[in-house]
């Protein structure tokens, strides 16, 4: 008999699904049948049900928060199993000590943490039966069975173990010394808060910070620019005026000059260079490009489109979500026929069918063994769903996995790009530029028939020698603009690419293997942590940096801790370790001594402290009132994904566990213009339904109603009152 242990109930259930079973409480008993001739019990983990024990438990006197107590660093690391996830725990225990069990199938997600969540709850049971793991990037029934098919030995997968045991102590060394001695300090300085510290999200929120930095320091200047529009033989075009590559003028009255000069003169053109240039289609997506794109085009948070992701993932719709890859194997290249005969025959797709090019077998740009990591790029699966059984949500991200797959199967688009030098009475000199679709190719799977193009606009054709008159001139006053703030998007591109600009050559390296500030798994949650942390703010899609935010990264000033470098050689590192090319031991060993190090630079930097750009007024208003604890957020419920505690978290109601075992378990706080109150959200959660609500607005109307919970798509509803 063989026990399965999956990383979460719904994919235990997947994998139950090709087989004959009977579920029993926390677990699934599958009968007697080829794959498992003596029958199998697939059972679950929640997430994490382990977790690193407090300071407090390794040493009485940590418990006090004290510069005189730090570094706090444990001699051995310790898990214990968290008291929610208690009952579930004890059932994995019973089941791997039984009798009849001889082999345990390691079942986590094929990755670094899945590979850390499983392992770590079998070493807490004490058990030591031979193991075998599972390794498999999607849950249809196909992969399902070939996956048990064809089983890895445990000590294939087990270095990522190591790198991820190492990465969560090092991460919870640097973070707990880190945070302790920035918070320490502060209460020092009048700044009774909590200031949490770490090794990606200090110097992601840096990155924040510097752009927040950017704009306040930014001095607006007003310039003038001269725009003309020529006319020649009938065909009409815009110049703007030029002198040695620059259009813009400090002097208003040079610029009327100018125009006055121009005004009604002949003009001709002297040059009209054309240049085509080829576009690839896109490559497949990864995570990070699937957050980027879904915030681009529906503002998306990106911790919600890997949330939405993950229910495709689990429901076989599409392949593992927190893929770091954008190629796939020649193996998974062999299954885009079946794929694509599936998808041409929905009514939403069928327009773009039959697919130009037949097969992207042997094109590099897709199938590439070399450069497929733990996982594959995310493309749909052949379990192909019907889209108006998908939630808006779920369509939405699907159809962008869909059309990323189907543009691979187009021809590259071509655009001619035209540039022109008109000169007014042979001396002033405009400048035109314009652009011409040559062919649409891919762009007709991404961009809407007659969506109005980007960048320049057309131009008529225009050949050199080509004379006419300056029909208008007009002089046009603007003003300088200070830097964009990040949407949310753009910062996990930033984050992926962070550091790429420094020149050690050796850093660069690192870079082009790890790809900036943390993984494609955990920036979402790191850029999640930091609006929870009150670190930053996200107003209609723009990431601002709080008064709290700026003040740390003011004190930390240009440490290693607020850099990408340290993060960016940590991930090598880390790296090296799960493909044991390098000592996990001496890996903390280091980890260890830079908490020592920030600790030192913490100390010696506060005696320097002024703060004096930072609204310390704000900072201080907003800090927990008493002894320097924040208050804890009220409960509302119980989580239905994973029974932890629901609490309020200001503008949404989630999991407490989310930060440990990334239960993905909220739902918003206002819906249509009306707060849901603790109270109903207490109801919703126990009972499945609040009161009424009166007065929720959509559009012009508005209308009074229930907010029910709808189990099978995992979010709050609508119902309304009888009408008598």
């Amino acid at each position: 008999m063989k026990v399965i242990i999956a990383e979460k109930p719904d994919q235990g259930t997947k994998l139950a699904a090709p087989f004959r079973s009977k579920k029993q409480q926390g677990y699934i008993e599958i009968s007697p049948n080829e794959t498992f001739q003596d029958g199998a019990l697939i059972t679950w983990a929640v997430g994490h049900i382990c977790e690193l024990v407090a300071p407090e438990e390794y040493n009485s006197a940590w418990k006090k928060w004290s510069l005189d107590n730090l570094p706090i660093i444990p001699e051995q690391f310790k898990y214990k199993v968290m008291k929610a996830k208690a009952q579930q725990f004890q059932i994995i225990k019973k089941l791997l000590q039984r009798a009849d069990v001889n082999e345990i199938i390691h079942a986590g997600d094929a990755g670094r943490e899945g590979e850390l969540i499983v392992r770590t709850i079998i070493q807490q049971t004490g058990t030591k039966k031979p193991m075998k793991r599972l390794w498999i990037s999607s849950l249809t029934e196909k992969a399902v069975r070939q996956g048990f098919a064809q089983l890895r030995d445990e000590a294939d997968t087990r270095n990522l173990y190591y790198e991820a045991y190492s990465r969560a102590c090092a991460d919870w060394v640097v973070g707990m010394n880190a945070s302790r001695v920035y918070s320490l300090l502060m209460k020092q300085h009048g700044v009774n808060d909590v200031f949490s510290a770490g090794r990606v999200q200090t110097p992601t929120l840096a990155l924040v910070v510097k752009r927040e930095r950017e704009i306040a320091d930014f001095t607006s200047e007003p310039f003038w620019e001269v725009l003309a529009e020529f006319q020649m033989d009938g065909k009409q075009y815009q110049g703007k005026w030029q002198k040695d590559g620059e259009s813009r003028l400090n002097d208003p009255k040079m610029a009327e000059a100018i125009a006055a000069f121009c005004r009604n003169k002949p003009a001709e053109i002297k040059d009209a260079q054309t240049e085509r240039k080829e576009f690839q289609p896109p490559y497949l997506f990864n995570l990070s490009g699937l957050q980027a794109t879904a915030n681009k085009a529906y503002k998306f948070p990106p911790k919600k489109t890997l949330d939405v992701a993950q229910q495709l993932y689990v429901k076989g719709y599409i392949s593992y979500p927190r893929s770091d890859s954008s190629f796939v194997t020649e193996g998974e290249a062999r299954t885009f026929p079946e794929i694509l005969e599936k998808l041409g025959s929905k009514p939403e797709y069928a327009p773009f069918f039959p697919l130009p090019v037949h097969s992207v077998l042997t094109n590099k740009r897709y199938v590439n063994e070399k450069k497929v990591t733990d996982h594959y790029a995310i493309i749909p699966t052949e379990q192909v769903p019907a889209l108006d059984k998908l939630s808006d949500d779920e369509r939405k991200i699907y159809d962008l996995i869909v059309r990323r797959l189907l543009a691979a199967h187009y021809e590259s688009a071509i655009f001619d790009y035209t540039t022109v030098l008109t000169f007014v009475d042979n001396r002033a000199e405009f400048l035109s530029k314009g652009r011409q679709q040559i062919r649409e190719g891919w762009r007709k799977v991404l961009f809407g028939e007659g969506e109005k193009e980007e960048g320049e606009p057309l131009l008529p054709p225009l050949a050199e020698g080509e004379k006419g008159m300056v029909e208008r001139i007009a002089v046009k006053e603007s003003k300088t603009q200070p830097p964009k703030r990040y949407t949310e998007g753009q910062l996990i591109t930033l984050m992926k690419t962070a550091g790429k600009h420094l020149e050690d050559q050796e850093l660069e390296k690192v870079l082009a293997k790890t790809e900036g500030l943390g993984t494609e798994a955990t920036r979402a949650g790191i850029i999640t942590m930091l609006k929870d942390r009150r670190y930053i703010e996200v107003k209609k899609n723009q990431v601002y940096a709080t008064p709290k935010g700026m003040l740390l990264i003011a004190a930390i000033g240009e440490k290693i801790l607020a850099s990408p470098e340290m993060t960016a050689r940590w991930e090598q590192r880390l790296s090296e370790i799960g493909q044991g090319e390098a000592s996990a031991k001496d890996f903390m060993e280091q980890a260890k001594k830079l908490a020592v190090k920030i600790i030192q630079d913490a100390v010696e930097q506060a005696k320097s402290w002024t703060f004096d750009n930072i609204d310390m007024d704000e900072v201080k208003a907003n800090a927990p009132s008493r002894k320097g604890k924040s208050k804890a957020p009220a409960k509302v419920g119980v989580c239905k994904l994973c029974g932890g505690d629901v609490v309020d978290k200001g503008t949404f109601y989630g999991c407490t566990n989310y930060s440990k075992t990334k239960c993905s378990f909220t739902f918003s706080k206002k819906i249509l213009g009306k707060t849901i109150s603790q109270t109903n959200a207490k109801k919703l959660l126990k009972e499945g339904k609040t009161d009424l609500i009166k007065g929720f607005k959509k559009g012009d109307k508005a209308f009074d109603a229930y907010i029910i919970w709808d189990d099978k798509n995992g979010k709050p509803s609508f119902a309304f009152p009888d009408r008598k």
